[in-house]
C-alpha cells in the first residue's frame, strides 16, 4: 500500500466525520442524542466527526437512521467510505515508536497534494539522510536503546517515500539558515545532508528555500509549522504544529489564514531556489 493510498483513509475518516456532523446539525440533533443512539458518549460522537476513530458500520448506520437518511444510495456511499476510512495505514507496523498524536498528521502528509513547511531547529523529517536523521534522534532520544533508534530512523525514511511517489505532492520548504548551521553528527554527516538537500531540491516537485540570517528579523517568529492541501474539495487546509508531548492541527479559515500569510511572505522575503542553492553550497564550503 502506497503512502498516498493508505494516507487517503485518514482523509476519508475525516470527510465522513464532517458529513456525519451537517447531517446532524441539518437535523437539530444535539451530540448527546447522537451519542445516545449509538450506546456511546457524547465525546465519541465529537471524536467521530473529527475523525479521530474509526467507524463501526452499526454505528454508522444508526446515525443515518436517526439523522432521517433514507436514500439507499446515500446510504452505501457513506457506508463505504466508512469502510474505506478504517483500512489501517502502513504506519502502524511503527506503532512501538509512533505517538498515537502523530499518527494522523503521517496520514495527512500521505494524502496531501502540497504540503508547504517552515523550519528552524533542523532539516525536516522529510529531508534528513539516514545518518542525520539517526543524528537528530540520537540526540533527542539520548537514553533509547539501539533498537529504538533504528525503529524511529526507519519510519523517517518510509515517510519520505511520499516524495517519490506516483502521486507526489508538491513539496515547498523555508529552512532557517539557523536549522543548517546546528550542527548534528559528526562533520561528514552535516557534508552529507546540505548536499543532499542541494541534489533533492533539483526535483521538480520540490522547492527549497534558505532564509538566511542576513536578512534579521522575518514573518516566522512563532516557529516552525506545516500546512497541508488536499486534491478533495470538502478538505480544508490544515496547519501542523508539532509540540512536544502533543500536536495541533488548525483548520478553521481565520487561523489558516494567518500561516497562509505568514508563509506567503516567507517565500518572498527568502532567496529563490537557486540563489538558496548557492546558500547551501556556501555553508558546505565553511564546513
Amino acid at each position: 500500500m502506497t503512502a498516498a493510498e493508505s494516507g487517503g483513509s485518514v482523509v476519508r475518516r475525516i470527510l465522513l466525520g464532517s458529513q456525519l456532523r451537517r447531517l446532524r446539525e441539518t437535523r437539530g440533533i444535539t451530540r448527546e442524542a447522537a451519542g445516545y443512539s449509538i450506546r456511546a458518549s457524547e465525546s465519541k460522537i465529537s471524536r467521530m466527526e473529527l475523525g479521530r476513530v474509526s467507524f463501526k458500520a452499526r454505528d454508522i448506520e444508526d446515525l443515518l437512521t436517526l439523522y432521517g437518511v433514507a436514500d439507499e444510495g446515500e446510504r452505501a456511499a457513506l457506508l463505504g467510505l466508512a469502510r474505506e476510512a478504517n483500512v489501517a495505514g502502513w504506519w502502524h507496523s511503527f506503532g512501538d515508536v509512533l505517538p498515537g498524536w502523530f499518527q494522523t498528521y503521517i496520514g495527512l502528509e500521505g494524502a496531501a497534494s502540497l504540503i508547504r513547511i517552515y523550519e528552524v531547529q533542523f532539516v525536516h523529517g522529510l529531508l534528513q539522510t539516514e545518518a542525520y536523521a539517526h543524528a537528530v534522534v540520537t540526540r533527542g532520544q539520548p537514553e533509547a536503546p539501539c533498537a529504538e533508534v533504528e525503529r524511529r530512523v526507519a519510519l523517517r525514511l518510509e515517510r519520505q517515500k511520499v516524495l517519490v511517489s506516483e502521486r507526489a505532492p508538491r513539496f515547498h520548504a523555508i529552512l532557517d539558515e539557523a536549522a543548517l548551521r546546528r550542527p548534528y553528527g559528526e562533520r561528514s554527516v552535516m557534508q552529507g545532508q546540505l548536499r543532499h538537500l542541494i541534489e533533492i531540491s533539483e526535483q521538480p516537485n520540490i522547492t527549497l528555500q534558505v532564509m538566511p540570517f542576513s536578512f534579521g528579523g522575518h514573518a516566522g517568529e512563532s516557529g516552525a509549522f506545516t500546512m497541508l492541501s488536499f486534491p478533495e474539495s470538502d478538505l480544508s487546509d490544515v496547519v501542523f504544529l508539532e509540540q512536544l508531548t502533543s500536536a495541533l492541527y488548525l483548520d478553521k479559515r481565520e487561523e489558516v489564514a494567518q500561516y497562509e500569510r505568514v508563509m506567503g511572505r516567507l517565500q518572498q522575503d527568502s532567496p529563490g531556489p537557486e540563489e538558496s542553492r548557492d546558500v547551501l553550497r556556501g555553508l558546505l564550503q565553511l564546513i
